[in-house]
């Protein structure tokens, strides 16, 4: 029985990536071809399409090339027919985990179509019908596995005693502080600058609002917990992101100019005033 495989150019056409990142999933082991013809051409069968669509599942719920390694493993794309069980069995979880997404999407989808037509209506807003959907325990299991059970509680019990306005506020000034973040780091402002200053000095009166956090209030441990917090949002991509460039999106895999810029900042700004 004669087995199909597609070249290279054919597979980043048909899932809308590229030939290049294709080359990088292969150069770092993450997705080797199945074989390689005389001409040099990477060409992929049906268990390395499984295997492709499980990364690119895993880049859409947000984890970096070294999770999905560790996840899908960097052992060689399995022969056909071999393994279907098993990545059947990986892709149901993914599909829950997409099928959880796509519920709190719809949620908030319908919290902002709400929202559109009350404003056009010239009815009276209800918040508690604003946020849903905007679910702040996504982190729960992360958080406490950090920094305890009782910080995510502390934490939490904070969050739910905010009113409507305030929750809204919160997110507002996060947004701004991200976009004031980027805008510095497009303009290539050096970390240790006044401006990129005053930006991790709000950063850090932003974070010491968090109760549970080892920023909150006057904690001992503010100085580490902001410098390790810098070198995460480096790190993972999740929270990079948050502070990703143009140029850093542009790539094909994203940059971290963005996020190495604000945790330069913030480096200076702990080793002078924390």
């Amino acid at each position: 029985m004669t087995h199909r495989d597609w070249s290279i150019q054919e597979i980043a056409r048909l899932t809308g990536t590229t030939s290049r990142t294709l080359r990088h999933y292969d150069d770092i082991g993450l997705l080797p071809p199945t074989r390689i013809a005389s001409n040099g051409y990477r060409h992929y069968d049906k268990g390395a399409l499984v295997r492709l669509q499980r990364i690119l599942l895993l880049r859409e719920l947000g984890l970096g090339l070294p999770a999905i390694a560790d996840v899908v493993g960097k052992d060689p794309v399995s022969a056909p027919g071999r393994g279907g069980h098993a990545e059947a069995a990986a892709l149901e979880r993914h599909l829950e985990q997409l099928r959880a997404e796509q519920a709190r999407l719809a949620r908030q989808i319908a919290s902002v179509e709400h929202t559109i037509t009350t404003l056009r209506e010239g009815e009276d807003l209800m918040p508690e019908n604003m946020f849903d959907g905007f679910d702040h325990t996504q982190y729960k299991d992360e958080v406490e596995t950090r920094w305890g059970k009782q910080a995510y509680a502390d934490s939490d019990r904070w969050w739910r005693g905010l009113s409507a306005d305030e929750k809204a506020a919160w997110k507002q000034r996060v947004a701004d502080l991200g976009a004031d973040w980027i805008a510095l780091a497009e303009a290539g402002a050096d970390p240790a600058s006044p401006e990129a200053q005053d930006a991790a000095r709000r950063h850090v009166e932003w974070l010491t609002g968090i109760p549970g956090t080892p920023a909150y209030g006057d904690g001992a441990d503010r100085k580490a917990y902001v410098i390790g917090l810098g070198e995460m949002y480096v790190a993972d991509p999740r929270f990079g992101a948050n502070y990703a460039t143009e140029a850093d999106r542009a790539g094909a895999e994203q940059g971290t100019a963005g996020a190495e810029f604000v945790r330069d900042a913030l480096r200076i700004y702990a080793e002078a005033n924390l």
